[in-house]
């Protein structure tokens, strides 16, 4: 990620609304929310002003969304969030690892252990 989508990325997730939005899907899984229960989950956010906040948040390559018969299906773009904290992180303990320790160790998923690498990798890029 270079400077200006990292940029961007953050300027979508400096408003509240977006930034529970993001969390929500992030929650969701790669199966994602469709747009009437995000708005549900937020606390019955308007349709338009949440569709203003879910094309900021897709313009910043932050989500996605596909169509699925009458819904539209919003799911978090995970290499793109892994990708804001690498270039937060990039270079950070130039040697010192004891540094970068306690921002790892925040970063263990609690996923299902039962899921294997492969299928793991295959859902995130989808």
């Amino acid at each position: 990620m270079n400077e200006p989508q990292a940029m961007a990325a953050f300027a979508a997730l400096s408003q509240e609304t977006r930034l529970r939005v993001v969390r929500l899907l992030v929650e969701a899984g790669p199966e994602g929310m469709a747009a009437g229960a995000i708005g549900e989950a937020l606390g019955g956010a308007s349709t338009s002003r949440l569709s203003f906040h879910l094309t900021h948040l897709e313009h910043a390559g932050l989500i996605r969304s596909r169509r699925e018969g009458r819904f539209i299906i919003y799911s978090a773009v995970y290499p793109a969030l892994a990708g804001l904290v690498d270039f937060l992180m990039k270079d950070c303990c130039q040697g010192h690892p004891e540094i970068c320790a306690p921002v790892l160790a925040t970063l263990t998923c609690a996923c299902d252990p039962t899921l294997t690498e492969t299928a793991a990798a295959s859902a995130l890029a989808d």
